[in-house]
């Protein structure tokens, strides 16, 4: 696992990525101690860590300015980056689902008009109703996007939820679920080919690892 650059999350993902990728041999426990790094040396394997925004690993990844990277499959599907998915991860578990107020819930959408939907995920919104063969307009949001139903900005959302409360909450209901996601490890195609042995030995022992100990679940 010499000359590996590896991609791990800010946020809810990292402690639990940042397990997995030391459960397989590297060591970056200043990590967890120091708030403005961004980058961290394992120096017995000459690898390193860097610490990005989630939106972001699969950019560094994908352009190859890390080998390896851990990403919510959310992220990584709404993002269209071509690189590879090796191994899916037991945690990080959530659900892209299509929300409104509780009378869409039963209601035909195919006879819908004019349908707003609010959204973080405008690329797998868009698939979604397509295949589906609805129409609608999609509203781009950064966050807070259950104010959208609930205000009249939209009339439907998509939006990831975890256990539902927050859709509850502000008087929303789940319609359909999209995709079941979780974090998984992303590769570089490039990387793939070049540093093949060490790229296999990482994913190989963070399945091991997992399988073993039930790391990071």
């Amino acid at each position: 696992m010499r000359g590996l650059t590896i991609a791990l999350p800010k946020g809810r993902l990292f402690e639990r990525s940042l397990q997995v990728v030391e459960a397989s041999g590297l060591h970056f426990h200043a990590a967890r101690g120091d708030s403005r790094r961004l980058m961290f040396a394992d120096e017995h394997s000459g690898s390193r860590m860097i610490l990005v925004k989630p939106v972001d690993v699969v950019t560094y990844v994908e352009h190859g300015a890390a080998d390896v990277g851990i990403v919510g499959e959310d992220v990584l599907y709404e993002s269209g980056v071509d690189v590879l998915e090796p191994l899916t991860l037991p945690f990080g578990h959530c659900r892209i689902v299509v929300a409104g107020a509780p009378e869409r819930h039963s209601a035909n959408l195919r006879l819908a008009t004019n349908l707003r939907v609010a959204t973080k995920y405008p690329r797998l919104t868009r698939d979604y109703f397509a295949r589906r063969g609805l129409s609608a307009e999609l509203i781009a949001l950064s966050g807070s996007v259950e104010l959208g139903p609930a205000i009249g900005l939209a009339d439907l959302l998509v939006d990831v939820v975890d256990t539902g409360r927050t859709l509850r909450e502000n008087g929303l209901v789940e319609i359909e679920t999209i995709l079941r996601c979780s974090a998984c490890v992303i590769v570089n195609r490039a990387s793939q080919v070049v540093k093949s042995e060490s790229v296999n030995t990482l994913v190989e022992e963070i399945e091991t690892s997992i399988q073993r100990s039930n790391v990071a679940i």
